[in-house]
């Protein structure tokens, strides 16, 4: 009988025990959605955007044991009255810009300050664009136009079965995304429940399976197609691409500070949109693309693709390159182009003028009309204006 109950005890606590995982693991998920539905309150935005480590699962980036890549002080240029009443209206957090190299200006908002790691949004498109670059020199996945499903079997049946790798990369892919984040129901915030609650981002792309245009044919901006150039990375690779972004841009960068990458259920990087880093740190970002993908003394990315890539390439003459948005009228503004997230998040660069110029914001009303236009306006503005 003692050792019956015995038994009965151990059977009781093991089931105890299930459970307290179990509902340790629930608190998590309903903790990381609850998180997602506040993401964007005017209270919390701005300190959610400083700290996503503290709302998602992530991984701390190695930066490597090299020193810090330099950022020399410039003549220091005051902010114009426009920019200063721009910064109020779009809820801007930080402000870096260089020229010729130089650090010219740097101020931040908001309580915010120059050691907060911010997120990136789509700039981390951009960054994953610059690794593709490095495999596609190497050899390791150099026909741009082959299938993505050569590489990633599992995308067999679903929209992404017949799409190219250039189809992909600019964004011309032809599966039907809805990209709205303001409707709740929308694909995109679909996505984002899946990341808040543990759930597999190559599941979800594997999940896609309508299409609103043939492959190739016309661009339309689907944030997904960039998770599946990372599956196509892994493919050929066998290996973690946010390993190989670690060893092959972030440790050559020599960045201030380790950046942060928010992670799926499954461990895989949210590379569309994940990385987080110090606003000096994007800058350096655009300044080794100015540079034609030189920088800390060494090629970081190939040359031929930094131009390739910040050059019209989707199909339908949309402003787009590989992972770059490149304005329509790029060349009379000196060939300028940018990576651009949600919210407010940029890195412009203008080869003409040598300016770089970062930006972190909170900006709830980004996607009103003609503010992206706006926004684009005043960047040109302040690369051309006298120093």
């Amino acid at each position: 009988m003692r050792r019956s109950l015995r038994f009965l005890g151990r059977g009781l606590l093991v089931i105890v025990l299930v459970l307290g995982a179990i509902a340790l693991v629930k608190h998590q998920e309903i903790t990381r959605l609850l998180a997602v539905n506040a993401l964007f309150s005017e209270e919390r935005i701005v300190t959610n955007f400083s700290h996503m480590d503290r709302l998602f699962l992530f991984r701390v980036l190695d930066r490597g044991t090299g020193p810090v890549s330099m950022l020399p002080a410039g003549r220091p240029e005051p902010l114009a009255p426009e920019v200063e009443d721009w910064i109020a209206a779009r809820d801007v957090t930080a402000l870096v810009m260089l020229r010729d190299g130089a650090l010219v200006h740097e101020s931040y908002y908001r309580g915010t300050g120059p050691e907060d790691l911010r997120i990136s949004w789509s700039m981390a498109k951009s960054v994953l664009s610059a690794l593709f670059g490095t495999l596609h020199d190497d050899g390791t996945i150099p026909d741009l136009d082959r299938q993505v499903t050569e590489f990633v079997p599992s995308l067999r049946g679903s929209a992404y079965d017949g799409a190219t790798i250039r189809d992909v990369l600019t964004m011309s892919s032809g599966v039907a995304f809805n990209e709205d984040y303001m409707d709740f129901s929308s694909d995109i915030n679909r996505m984002g429940r899946v990341l808040a609650l543990g759930g597999s981002m190559d599941g979800f792309a594997a999940s896609l399976k309508t299409r609103a245009s043939a492959p190739g044919t016309h661009m339309h901006y689907v944030s997904i197609d960039t998770h599946v150039l990372g599956m196509v990375i892994a493919g050929a690779t066998g290996r973690d691409p946010v390993d190989l972004m670690v060893e092959r841009i972030i440790q050559p960068m020599g960045f201030e500070a380790a950046p942060e990458m928010l992670l799926d259920g499954e461990g895989t990087g949210f590379v569309l949109g994940g990385l987080n880093m110090r606003t000096r740190d994007y800058a350096r970002i655009g300044q080794m693309m100015l540079q034609h993908g030189f920088w800390n003394g060494r090629q970081i990315v190939p040359e031929d693709w930094v131009t390739a890539s910040t050059a019209h390439q989707a199909a339908d003459g949309a402003g787009y390159g590989f992972q770059w948005w490149v304005p329509k009228d790029s060349a009379a503004f000196g060939h300028d182009f940018m990576a651009q997230g949600i919210y407010g998040q940029f890195i412009y660069v203008n080869p003409a003028a040598q300016v770089v110029i970062a930006v972190n914001a909170a900006d709830r009303g980004f996607d009103a009309e003609g503010v992206t236009d706006q926004n684009l306006a005043l960047f040109r503005r302040m690369a051309q204006a006298e120093p």
